[in-house]
């Protein structure tokens, strides 16, 4: 996951997009939304594919963790 960090000092905390501001979570509400990727980075042009993908695979991770606890 060297596309996601979790800083105290960027986003109070949140996972971002590696050299963004951008939380992982914004992007997994916008495709929650029914946004394709291609109109993910239209929204954010700075961003490519892979780190899209990267956001996916950090929910899902951390899903996985969550469920692990209950």
């Amino acid at each position: 996951m060297e596309r996601i960090v979790v800083d105290p000092k960027v986003m109070a905390g949140k996972p971002v997009i590696r050299g963004t501001r951008i939380p992982v979570d914004a992007i997994i509400r916008r495709i929650a939304d029914g946004m394709t990727i291609e109109e993910i980075l239209e929204e954010y042009p700075n961003l490519t594919r892979e780190d899209v993908k990267a956001a996916l695979e950090y929910a899902e991770r951390e899903d996985r963790v969550r469920i692990r606890r209950l």
